[in-house]
């Protein structure tokens, strides 16, 4: 039996994908920065340019925002994909194999 796929998220596409989204909606930097709240833009640009990934708050913000799954923001690495190791199994109660997700975020 092998292990399952372990996801691992491409930082840089996913940067792209908020720069793309947020431009395509017409928002400016200040606009989400007034949106979230930041005393300053530099956590965007930081996402945008693939440093960070927003938080698992700031991303559903973003999906709600531009009326996308978070499916459409997020982009897996499709090369050097990890597998899970038998630590890593045996601490995590539940997991997901990407291409299974269905969470997302769809806005209403």
């Amino acid at each position: 039996m092998s292990q399952p796929v372990f996801p691992v998220i491409d930082v840089a596409a996913t940067g792209s994908n908020i720069r793309r989204l947020r431009q395509e909606r017409g928002y400016t930097i200040k606009e989400l920065q007034t949106y979230f709240g930041f005393e300053e833009p530099r956590a965007i640009y930081k996402w945008q340019s693939g440093q960070t990934l927003p938080s698992v708050d700031n991303l559903y913000a973003l999906c709600v925002l531009f009326g996308v799954p978070m499916e459409e923001i997020l982009v897996p690495v499709a090369h050097n994909i990890l597998r899970f190791s038998e630590q890593q199994a045996a601490a995590c109660c539940s997991y997901l194999l990407f291409g299974q997700f269905s969470g997302g975020c769809k806005a209403s």
